[in-house]
């Protein structure tokens, strides 16, 4: 399977724990044999060389265009709830979970 997914959740309130947690989630849609990005691992990446936060946003929405689903972890986020509406009004489908995002393959392929 190629298709491509965007992980989008929370991040600011809890930068290396949201990290983790679109890590664990990007790995199980791995595992199901998925291509998932994980915009999260940006932290890495402003760690060493900072970037302010309209950046890494316009560079999030790139990467939303370019995906096949997304994929939307719990939690409020500004960010991820820009990237769910713009997919939406783009036609790129959101999930709420990697088994609805599954069911959801699945039934298309």
């Amino acid at each position: 399977m190629s298709i491509k997914i965007y992980v989008a959740g929370p991040y600011t309130s809890a930068p290396l724990d949201n990290t983790l947690t679109a890590i664990d989630a990007a790995d199980n849609l791995l595992r199901l044999g998925y291509v998932p990005f994980i915009p999260h691992l940006s932290h890495f990446w402003d760690e060493r060389h900072p970037h302010e936060y309209d950046e890494w946003l316009g560079w999030c929405i790139e990467w939303v265009k370019c995906c096949d689903a997304i994929l939307r972890l719990p939690g409020d986020s500004i960010g991820a709830d820009i990237e769910t509406e713009l997919a939406a009004a783009i036609d790129i489908p959101v999930y709420e979970s990697i088994e609805q995002l599954h069911q959801a393959m699945q039934e298309n392929a």
